[in-house]
């Protein structure tokens, strides 16, 4: 699989990542292990999880987190000689005990989370240490202050980001120039054909500080994996996916049809087309079973032309370019 740099850093990861999400509330144990097996052996080096993954349907919000997916990333990685081939991602922020400073950017949760993240993940390091959501209550240079310390005692590599506006990239990236820090060298945004938002700010944010884009959600929580043939095909899709079809069908049969005159699944085109995005780095796949990481690991190898990507614009027209051209003159 190729490799490219994560965002303006010197470090190099595969044009996919694995995403594990769904290790422990989806995906059990021992089907994870084969999922990342098979991941590694495919060339698939960056994987990212989180302290609040693993959490069941219906649990999310309730405390205190037990940090299911990164136990089981440990305990994958401690096998063999798995960590060094490996590049790490975990995040911050999301609730994780009880009380006041039980989440968010401050630095007395920064200094107590990663020290539970670093125990479950069963590693001396975290390769990329992500916020995962931007925190308007700490300062930005008491957050830098914690992962220049995190740095410095070479528990952290790099620091990325996930869901920030474009001004918040710009926020982080100036003030940790100030301090002569590396600052962000990546951002996870929601990212695909149906969700194309990320293009009026973040994107271009992305581009001028060197953060590579790391999109989640690639086939749009399923609507962009074939949702309108599975439905016609009397498969059962939840709720809030049945009325995301009706929303869109017009789309989707377009869709679905230029991915059969292409003889490609719907999935492996939506990803193909994210890896041809500029400034995306890998796109986050987070496969529930191994047949999924399969097809992920063919869209890879798919490349779409350009007379493709326009068809593509058509069916799935993004905001119309960058701020402020986009709705200005």
């Amino acid at each position: 699989m190729e490799t490219t740099r994560l965002g303006r850093s010197g470090a190099r990861v595969s044009r996919l990542c694995l995403g594990t999400m769904n290790f422990g509330s989806e995906t059990t144990e021992e089907d994870a292990f084969r999922i990342m097996d098979r991941a590694l052996d495919a060339g698939i080096n960056f994987f990212d999880t989180a302290d609040v993954y693993g959490q069941k349907f219906g649990e999310w919000g309730k405390l205190p987190k037990e940090g299911r997916t990164e136990r089981i990333v440990g305990k994958w990685l401690a096998q063999g000689d798995r960590r060094d081939r490996v590049v790490l991602a975990t995040k911050v922020y999301g609730p994780m005990w009880e009380g006041p400073n039980g989440r968010g950017l401050s630095a007395l949760h920064v200094r107590r989370a990663v020290e539970d993240s670093l125990r479950r993940l069963a590693t001396d390091r975290i390769d990329l240490y992500q916020m995962h959501h931007v925190d308007r209550e700490t300062p930005w240079d008491e957050v830098w202050q914690a992962m220049e310390i995190l740095v410095a005692q070479g528990k952290v590599v790099y620091v990325g980001s996930s869901n920030f506006a474009g001004w918040h990239l710009a926020q982080a990236c100036e003030t940790a120039s100030r301090r002569n820090l590396v600052g962000l060298v990546s951002e996870q945004s929601l990212y695909n054909l149906s969700v194309r938002a990320i293009e009026l700010e973040v994107v271009p944010a992305c581009r001028a500080y060197g953060v590579g884009i790391l999109p989640w959600s690639p086939l749009g929580g399923g609507l962009l994996g074939g949702a309108l043939a599975k439905a016609n095909e009397g498969r059962r899709a939840s709720e809030r996916m049945q009325q995301s079809v009706e929303r869109h069908r017009a789309q989707l049969e377009r869709w679905e049809e230029l991915c059969r005159a292409l003889g490609e699944k719907p999935s492996d085109v939506a990803l193909a087309w994210l890896l041809a995005r500029p400034g995306v780095t890998a796109p986050i796949v987070g496969p529930r079973t191994l047949s999924q990481l399969e097809d992920a690991i063919h869209a890879e190898t798919l490349k779409l032309d350009g007379e493709t990507m326009k068809k593509l614009d058509d069916i799935w027209p993004g905001p119309g370019g960058e701020a402020p051209e986009a709705y200005a003159w």
